[in-house]
């Protein structure tokens, strides 16, 4: 699917197009179009790296394939303080609410994805509360995605966000350095 100046459209785009497109009504003998997964989104993250020394750091596991495994930390207090309070910039936000877990997947390792290449280093990730009574799926889903790869590679650190960014609705992102001085 390409946009109307010739681009391709991106997943973050397709998952949007799809919540609309679920909205509409088809015409008699149409049926709505499935969304794609958009492997170009993938294709941004960085690769994960692979270490020599049989010692890993903390927080850093060796998968069998030999691949360095990070695993994102809690956010310090001190740090989640300064987002509250402003002192720390949030450079981006994506709002998962309504989604299923397989577009919110997609939707999030695409803008995380982008985050990361272009050098931002705080996001606001809403996921819900989730309905009465009950956890919201992607409130436990997404702390779970951070700790396996892609998201690994390019996740340092989370935490719940204040209640004027939403909550335990919503988490604070600390993405990872690039570690090509970009």
């Amino acid at each position: 699917m390409k946009r109307a100046g010739g681009e391709h459209l991106t997943a973050e785009d397709r998952i949007l197009w799809s919540r609309v497109a679920r909205t509409a009504t088809p015409l008699p003998g149409k049926a709505l179009l499935e969304m794609e997964e958009d492997a170009a989104a993938l294709s941004a993250l960085p690769p994960r790296e692979t270490r020599t020394p049989d010692r890993q750091p903390r927080g850093q596991e060796k998968t069998a394939a030999g691949h360095i495994h990070h695993r994102p930390h809690r956010l310090d207090a001190q740090t989640r303080e300064k987002l509250a309070r402003g002192r720390l910039d949030i450079a981006g936000r994506v709002d998962l609410h309504g989604l299923t877990q397989s577009e919110a997947h997609t939707l999030l390792l695409s803008f995380l994805g982008r985050a990361f290449m272009t050098g931002r280093r705080y996001v606001l990730v809403i996921t819900g509360k989730g309905s009465t009574g009950g956890e919201g799926v992607l409130r436990r889903a997404v702390p779970q995605w951070f700790a396996a790869p892609p998201f690994s590679a390019i996740v340092g650190a989370y935490g719940e966000a204040a209640r004027h960014h939403g909550g335990a609705g919503a988490l604070y992102v600390r993405l990872r350095r690039r570690r090509d001085g970009r």
